[in-house]
């Protein structure tokens, strides 16, 4: 349980750092903003990871002795990806309206990685589908704070999120490939 909560968390730092831009571009309506992005990110953090955990459990047969190796090099990817990314220009910069449709593309491209992460939920000696309410609650929480720590000023807390949810899933990798 409590490897899936840190990737929960680790997942969310995504979702969490884009929210804090939401917050920063936007002032007016916060409670709207916030709750619009917990719940398109929220939303979308719990689908992908499950199509990503099919994935793995299909190929499970013919990947069987290798599949922590894959899950390992996959966090790992993924990881070092968020990493990368906290330094280079943040998405919600060049937006001027923060329209649904605007959200439901932000909310796809920031769980992009959790679908590659759902690969390695079959690890887990969880049930798959509490796994993906955890990491769909967790990520509601963390957009409806990031956008409130945004619009208070806190865009610098951006990259820390990103930097931090990337070195969690490069543990998580480790820990599944040593253990």
């Amino acid at each position: 349980m409590l490897e899936v909560l840190i990737l929960a968390l680790a997942l969310s730092m995504d979702a969490f750092a884009v929210s804090i831009g939401l917050g920063v571009k936007n002032k007016k309506d916060i409670k709207v903003l916030a709750l619009k992005a917990g719940i398109f990110f929220g939303i979308f953090q719990a689908i992908m990871p499950l199509i990503g955990y099919l994935g793995g459990v299909g190929l499970k047969e013919y990947i069987g002795e290798y599949d922590s190796i894959i899950a390992f090099v996959l966090l790992m990817i993924i990881g070092l990806k968020m990493i990368y990314e906290a330094f280079g220009k943040n998405t919600e910069d060049t937006l001027t309206i923060i329209s649904n449709k605007v959200l439901l593309t932000l909310a796809i491209a920031t769980s992009i990685d959790a679908m590659a992460a759902g690969f390695t939920l079959h690890l887990f000696n969880l049930n798959p589908i509490i796994s993906l309410i955890l990491i769909g609650i967790t990520t509601f929480i963390f957009s409806i704070l990031g956008v409130y720590i945004g619009s208070k000023g806190g865009g610098k807390y951006e990259s820390k999120a990103e930097i931090f949810g990337g070195i969690i899933l490069i543990l998580i990798g480790f820990k599944i490939l040593i253990f």
